[in-house]
């Protein structure tokens, strides 16, 4: 995982992400994040906490991170 990516994301929106950061930082809309969580295919881990739903920051750059390399991987 990388550490500039993590720092960015903490220093950002803090220790964890609530829907609309989650889904700003995956660049898809609000309403359309609320149903991949409904449907089970958020990306990354999700929990319920206080009736929000929120994503650790470190498990969004590892999942960023995934991405970056699977791009690399298909571009060689």
């Amino acid at each position: 995982m990388s550490l500039m990516l993590t720092a960015y994301l903490m220093e950002k929106y803090g220790p964890r992400l609530g829907q609309d950061d989650l889904a700003k930082v995956l660049g898809i809309a609000p309403r359309t994040l609320e149903n991949k969580i409904y449907r089970g295919e958020v990306p990354v881990p999700t929990y319920k906490d206080c009736g929000k739903t929120w994503a650790d920051c470190r498990d969004v750059a590892e999942y960023l991170d995934a991405c970056r390399a699977r791009a690399k991987a298909e571009a060689a």
